[in-house]
């Protein structure tokens, strides 16, 4: 029947298309309640990209095959994977290791967002694509995760997506398509509504018959085709029923429920069988029916009812008539299909679903079944499939006779569920383990599981102390995991605040150390020294864990492809010790394992806290790539936001709305505790931004804020902001109790950051020849840093001193230098100030003169950096998580934009 109505949303659809074919690819999400017209506005998509040269391919999301990792994608990919050789070998590994092809180590869900990505970008190179799936609120979270990452990264391909789900009261889970384009269908107009009434129902109808259908369906066309073939032919010739309290999805299915009660027997159970089996294979479908003893010709009726058609497929009239179905019958009747469709379903070629039916067949307990689902568990998280994992594990569970294992088994699926993100739902099964009996061991995991929980749901200031508890609990039976517990316990306090004394003395108690130790090893009784003792005697156990880090060859990763776990917490301690190598090298490093492993989970937070560093470097338009590019990849794959690289970095290029605008964001989050390191780096780049404007009260506040967290990088960073902003305020005693504070922490650390940053601050609270010399000397050790944008401030202040003494020619010298490099970098606060300086001392500065690259966006500047060091397209995109098609859109506009051809020039612009 043709689409009635929907202009409107028919133009939405047909533009979709019309962008895709013209290289721009899109996505959109049709929504609406059960029975809206969702699915004929699909059909109405596919008959439009049929006629306008695109291939169309589909999926569709069941409810009952919600819990097989990936079966939808591969449903979509199947027939695409002709083309899976023109992928990187990495991809093409994650995709065939994902749909079961071949054996390895799980890979990671975003490298096979990547993968399915560039799959779909070569197979549009051909001709253009449309990709249609219909009821996506069903798909297994694995599918719904990779397909929503796809959908947020296409975009200069030949590339259609059409998802469609229902509303969030309905059944389905749809937080991974949150943010996506949609198109939200509603109720039909009346006058729309009557003709499709008089389309579907070739008999008159009284007036008053039609005005009740009409009324009671509520613009909802399939109410409109179903309530009347639904109700006796007496109440359509003279009245109708009074309106059902139900909705209308539930009173359609209500109706659907009712017309299968009259069918036969045989009939009712065959439409049982097609309900309990989401493949709709017809072969296993008469399999099953033979067991039961079912024949063929039971079929007959419910086709005749509109209800369902066998061919060698099995597809119900709707959705709703499966449920109807299936929510209809007996317990008995249900388990007897069940156990029909598992003696049906080849152990072989589909050990999984096997073990799903024998699951909803079984009455009470059954240790062979549970034993079954622990190894489709196996097999699905082998695919990468943590969700399906844990909902195999979780069945296992509740099927385990013996309780002892029965508690082991809930233990492992509640760690599988807060591994694939149902942290609520894996509390409820550590509910089930702790009632036990479990051993020593297992009731200490359950501990710690308990307190990783927490801290993912809270961020509460009582998780270290948890965490502690767990550690003490698990020292004498598994040393290994408890020293990681104490580590977890220092990272916690140090994102929470005010607990990283306490953890370091329950820590002085942790097992020793295995020979040799690992770098995790040597991080822990660092971090115990540094806090029990004082940074001064902890320094040098810490660089030797950082170096320890640093030195570990890339097989130390962990095997399931995440790079490192500790490298975020020692690149922030590295910034602790001022050690500017140290901190550069691990934090590229940490970029580089998470972009390697396609750890697309990691990789935001790795990007956020190396736009930090490049932005202490004075490498602010690499920092705002770095940026830009953490938050696309959070927004890709639903990830919260990181603030802290991009406050940092908004604080020392001078933005003061964008900088206070984060900085509010932070403070207000409930995520971020007030003592916390999220909310103290904030604090940091306030200090900063306000010492760059010259509001030195702001800073030294901001400033004193900061240098009270724990962690031990903001008080080395805090502490030079604080005391400038002390002088300033005329505050010396103040500025004189800091310094003295900041200088053993630098000796200790003893590096030309270090070292600069206390010969400036020694400079700024001295007069005469002693703070001259101090301030040579704070830029001569700082240019031996990594650490420009602190070189830059020494030549300001020292210019500024200098002409406060009068001497107007070496202040220039200074100050120019300055202004050349703090504008250069993009540090406008620090160049105005540096300017106005200038012009106190009789000197006009230059201003900066435009450069082509100005004309780019960060995410333009990135791909041309990396296009200039000699990558090739399908290197760039592979690192980037784009596709080919979607940099080479990129470049066109790069070269437009710098008015060049080829990547020759660009390479001649030196960007790189």
């Amino acid at each position: 029947m043709e689409l009635v109505g929907r202009r409107a949303e028919r133009e939405a659809v047909e533009r979709l298309l019309a962008e895709a074919r013209a290289g721009q690819s899109g996505s959109l999400t049709i929504s609406g309640e059960a029975g809206i017209g969702k699915t004929a506005l699909l059909e109405h998509a596919r008959s439009v990209a049929a006629r306008s040269g695109f291939r169309v391919e589909g999926a569709i999301g069941l409810l009952p095959e919600s819990q097989f990792a990936f079966g939808a994608l591969h449903q979509l990919c199947t027939p695409l994977l002709g083309r899976l050789d023109a992928l990187p070998e990495p991809q093409q590994i994650a995709l065939r290791t994902a749909f079961g092809q071949q054996a390895g180590v799980a890979p990671d869900r975003f490298l096979i967002g990547l993968a399915v990505l560039n799959l779909l970008s070569e197979v549009a190179e051909a001709e253009p694509l449309l990709c249609i799936v219909d009821d996506a609120h069903w798909l297994d979270e694995a599918s719904a995760q990779v397909l929503a990452f796809v959908a947020r990264r296409v975009a200069a391909e030949q590339l259609a997506l059409l998802l469609c789900v229902r509303d969030p009261t309905d059944d389905g889970d749809l937080r991974s398509f949150v943010g996506l384009p949609e198109l939200h269908l509603t109720a039909l107009t009346e006058s729309d509504a009557r003709a499709l009434l008089a389309a579907a129902v070739p008999t008159p109808l009284d007036d008053e018959v039609r005005d009740r259908v009409v009324a009671e369906a509520r613009g909802n066309p399939l109410a409109l085709l179903e309530l009347p073939r639904s109700a006796p032919p007496t109440r359509l010739a003279g009245g109708f029923e009074p309106p059902h309290e139900l909705s209308v999805p539930r009173r359609v299915e209500e109706m659907f429920r009712l017309r299968s009660r009259d069918l036969p027997s045989g009939t009712r159970l065959l439409l049982l069988l097609a309900a309990a089996d989401p493949t709709g294979d017809a072969a296993v479908l008469w399999r099953a029916a033979a067991t039961l003893g079912i024949e063929p010709e039971a079929a007959a009726p419910a086709e005749a009812a509109g209800l369902l058609e066998i061919g060698s497929r099995v597809r119900f009239r709707h959705p709703l008539v499966r449920s109807a179905v299936y929510r209809d019958c007996s317990e008995p009747d249900r388990r007897r299909v069940h156990g029909a469709l598992a003696a049906a379903t080849d152990p072989h070629s589909d050990p999984d679903r096997r073990a799903w039916h024998r699951a909803r067949a079984v009455l009470g307990a059954d240790e062979e079944v549970a034993a079954e689902l622990e190894r489709s568990a196996g097999r699905a998280r082998a695919r990468g499939g943590l969700a399906a994992a844990a909902a195999f594990l979780q069945q296992a569970a509740e099927l385990t006779p013996e309780p002892a294992r029965r508690a082991s088994r809930a233990l492992t699926a509640a760690q599988a569920k807060h591994a694939a993100g149902a942290s609520e739902t894996a509390l409820e099964l550590l509910t089930i383990a702790a009632s036990g009996p479990l051993d020593a061991l297992r009731n200490a995991r359950t501990a710690l599981l308990r307190a990783q929980i927490s801290f993912h749901l809270s961020r509460g200031g009582q998780v270290p102390r948890m965490l502690l508890d767990a550690a003490e609990t698990l020292a004498p039976l598994d040393p290994a995991l408890a020293r990681e517990t104490y580590l977890d316990a220092f990272d916690a306090a140090l994102i929470t605040g005010g607990e990283a004394v306490t953890v370091a003395r329950a820590a002085q108690a942790a097992p020793k150390a295995a020979v040799p130790p690992l770098p995790s090893d040597l991080l822990l009784d660092g971090l115990v020294k540094t806090f029990t003792v004082g940074q001064e005697a902890g320094a040098p156990a810490l660089r030797l864990a950082l170096r320890a880090f640093r030195d570990e060859p890339d097989s130390g990763r962990s095997a399931d492809g995440q790079s490192n776990r500790w490298l975020w917490l020692a690149a922030r301690n590295a910034v602790g010790l001022l050690d500017d190598e140290l901190v550069h090298v691990l934090a590229s490093r940490h970029v580089r394992l998470a972009r390697e492993t396609g750890a697309l989970a990691t990789l935001p937070a790795a990007l956020s806290f190396m736009t930090s560093v490049l932005t202490l470097t004075g490498e602010l338009a690499r920092a705002g790539e770095l940026a830009a590019e953490s938050r696309s990849i959070s927004e890709a794959i639903g990830a919260v936001h990181l603030r802290h690289g991009a406050v940092m970095l908004a604080a020392w290029r001078g933005d003061q709305a964008v900088a206070a605008h984060l900085n509010d964001i932070t403070l207000q989050d409930f995520a971020n505790p007030s003592g916390g390191g999220e909310v103290a780096v904030a604090h940091y780049s306030m200090a900063v931004l306000h010492n760059g404007l010259g509001n030195y009260a702001q800073a030294q506040a901001a400033a004193a804020l900061a240098c009270d967290s724990d962690e031990l990088g903001l008080a080395s960073v805090g502490l030079p902001e604080f005391i400038e902003a002390a002088v300033r305020t005329d505050h010396p005693d103040v500025a004189a109790s800091a310094l003295e504070q900041f200088s053993a922490r630098a000796l200790a650390c003893n590096t030309p950051w270090a070292l600069g940053l206390t010969a400036r601050s020694r400079a700024l609270t001295t007069a005469g020849a002693v703070a001259e010399k101090n301030y040579r000397e704070a830029i001569e050790q700082l240019g031996q840093s990594r650490m420009n944008s602190e070189t830059a401030r020494a030549h300001l202040v020292y210019g500024e001193w200098l002409r406060r003494e009068g001497r107007r020619q070496d202040a220039r010298e200074q100050l120019r230098t300055a202004h050349v490099l703090l504008s250069a970098m993009g540090a406008d606060a620090f160049a105005a100030r540096a300017a106005r300086e200038l012009r106190a001392t009789g000197e006009h500065p230059r201003k900066r003169s435009a450069q082509p690259t100005d004309a780019l966006t960060p995410h333009e500047l990135q791909i041309a950096r990396l296009v200039a060091t000699g990558a090739t397209t399908r290197e760039v995109g592979a690192q980037l998580f784009l596709s080919p098609r979607t940099i080479e859109a990129h470049l066109r506009s790069i070269f437009r934009k710098l008015g060049i051809t080829s990547r020759r020039q660009l390479k001649d612009l030196q960007l790189a």
